[in-house]
């Protein structure tokens, strides 16, 4: 596959060929400039009037398109996490180029033209051998300095050949492109390069072949491994905390052994252990809370994750469908009543909480209905720091409470009837 200087290296090649046309012992004009610029700088170069232009073939690419026959090729690139990476797929393209020539006096821009549209047309095929050296010759005055990085662009040595075809653009499209360009017309003959294929050789995925499959017929329509049917905090809690014991309801659960937490947005997952006393229909786990907390951290952020479970059968290992579950930040503890705001109504606000925050997070403190984001911290992090502006008086205690990536810490009770504030509460004055 071509590295992301194909596109460049396709360009020089075309220039080369040109080139060799117009400098040869049978062509009939000389000192033909070859380009590969935009034709607005090359008018620019030929002077005011064009009476004593050089002579100058111009080969502009002007558009790329997706390739339509190999565009999803490789895919899909990321497995069901979103970051597990299971392949490299190619970006395959399109090269639609404009070859315009230059020149003063009669019948030389047709003999220029002429002798393009032949090299084209004898040269529908870029053969790989042809490409290799033509790049190992690009002089040294190419702006991308020449054969050594050219070279390595792998054009070559892509699993597709390079084709060259004529393209028909109308009078419109012409004109439109023209004026787009802000240059003066010259005859111009407009082709396509397909395709090239460009790939980043990244790290992925390579599983192991399967030696051996074993088939089972089943005479219903139960499900054969693990089914989730509800994951759920503790006291009708809409997160889990720190430290709390989550209770997982389905079928299928015999021979269960662990959950898998996967957040993909923070590229962060984790297995966790089960609790004794688990049936086939309802297991629970702990959510580590490691005290004291250490540094780097070992809790799980808060955040959103996709809960599985994982049921051992002989020796292999099935795994659920995910269940999303919240887990929430607490605080540790509740800053000191009451909070003092100046004149202003300004208040700087310091606390501290469990999990560790980390980088990407967005992190608010809420005081009754006020809330504010965290200032700037060095994370991983569990000591925060907040500046509120106009932060209004309370004349009682409201709850405070950490939002992380839009989950909110504790703040209601449900085992109560009817439900209460569950706190921590502060006073502001």
């Amino acid at each position: 596959m071509s590295s992301a200087l194909g596109l460049s290296a396709v360009t020089a090649v075309l220039q080369c060929l040109l080139y060799s046309v117009y400098h040869n012992s049978n062509s009939v004009l000389a000192n033909v400039k070859v380009s590969g610029v935009a034709p607005d700088l090359v008018a620019g170069s030929q002077g005011a009037n064009g009476s004593d232009a050089q002579l100058q073939v111009n080969v502009f690419l002007h558009q790329v398109t997706p390739n339509a026959a190999l565009r999803n090729i490789g895919f899909p690139t990321l497995a069901a996490d979103g970051s597990t990476r299971l392949s490299n797929p190619p970006l395959a393209l399109d090269l639609h180029y404009l070859l315009t020539v230059y020149a003063s006096q009669d019948g030389e821009a047709e003999a220029l033209l002429g002798y393009a549209v032949q090299l084209l047309t004898d040269n529908p095929v870029l053969t790989r051998s042809q490409i290799r050296a033509i790049l190992a010759g690009v002089p040294a005055s190419n702006p991308l300095a020449g054969a050594t990085l050219l070279g390595a662009s792998g054009l070559a040595d892509q699993i597709e050949m390079l084709k060259i075809s004529p393209a028909t653009l109308g009078r419109e499209e012409m004109a439109w492109l023209w004026t787009a360009l802000k240059s003066d017309y010259r005859p111009t003959f407009p082709f396509q390069v397909s395709v090239v294929l460009i790939q980043t050789p990244t790290q992925v995925t390579s599983p192991l072949p399967v030696l051996t499959r074993t088939v089972k017929a089943q005479p219903n329509f139960l499900p054969v491994g693990p089914v989730l049917s509800s994951v759920s905090p503790p006291n009708g809690s809409a997160a889990a905390l720190p430290g709390d014991t989550v209770a997982v309801a389905g079928t299928n659960f015999t021979g269960a052994n662990a959950v898998s937490l996967v957040n993909a947005r923070l590229g962060f997952s984790q297995t966790l252990p089960l609790l004794a006393g688990g049936t086939d229909s309802s297991i629970a786990f702990k959510v580590p809370n490691p005290q004291p907390p250490t540094s780097p951290p070992t809790d799980i952020p808060a955040g959103v994750y996709l809960l599985s479970v994982q049921v051992a059968q002989g020796a292999d290992t099935l795994v659920s469908s995910s269940l999303p579950l919240a887990l929430a930040a607490i605080l540790t503890p509740a800053p000191a009543s009451p909070i003092t705001r100046d004149a202003q109504g300004n208040a700087s606000v310091s606390v501290t909480c469990s999990p560790f925050v980390r980088a990407g997070q967005e992190v608010f403190l809420a005081i009754g209905g006020q809330s504010a984001p965290a200032l700037a911290f060095t994370p991983p992090a569990n000591s925060l720091s907040f500046a509120f502006t106009g932060l209004a008086a309370t004349s009682t205690s409201v709850p405070i409470r950490l939002q992380v990536d839009g989950i909110d810490g504790p703040t209601i009770d449900f085992a109560t009837k009817p439900p209460s504030y569950l706190g921590p509460l502060v006073q502001v004055v």
